[in-house]
């Protein structure tokens, strides 16, 4: 299972692209609003308890100052990826990618490009595929679709 949070609901739009395709590979998910900020217990709760419901990754979105995946992953034994999200506060999204990015050693965020939730949920499941062999193979299906549409693409314009 993958858990996907967030600092606010005004993530969402952006995170709903890493539930949609973890959807489509057939992995589940657990979605919650977690605040660095407004919710710090709640933050604590999740960052030591996720593994213990069975989440095996964690999807962390935030825009601004963007310190929820970090502070998932000083918490969490657990591989976190980072979503960096362009929001109203955003200094056109650096911060946000900057603040998950550059990490201190022993604290690692595995980060995705800015808005990147659907690249989050794809490298989530690569994690889990590396020992569910059903998953990989959705994987593989998957990827050779991405193939098809690009071959597809390639052919309409060619005619």
């Amino acid at each position: 299972m993958v858990g996907i949070i967030m600092g606010s609901t005004s993530d969402m739009p952006v995170m709903q692209a890493a539930i949609d395709v973890l959807e489509q590979l057939g992995i589940k998910t657990e979605v919650d609003i977690v605040s660095a900020h407004r919710t710090p217990d709640k933050l604590f709760d999740y960052g030591k308890n996720a593994h213990e419901r069975g989440i095996q990754v964690i999807i962390a979105g935030a825009g601004g100052a963007a310190h929820l995946p970090g502070m998932i992953a000083s918490l969490s034994p657990l591989p976190v990826i980072g979503v960096p999200v362009k929001s109203r506060n955003s200094i056109d999204g650096w911060d946000s990618v900057l603040s998950i990015l550059q990490m201190p050693g022993g604290v690692p965020v595995a980060t995705v490009a800015l808005d990147g939730a659907q690249n989050a949920g794809i490298l989530a499941a690569q994690i889990l595929g590396a020992s569910d062999e059903d998953v990989r193979n959705r994987i593989v299906d998957f990827k050779a679709g991405l193939k098809e549409k690009v071959i597809k693409g390639a052919a309409s314009i060619k005619k």
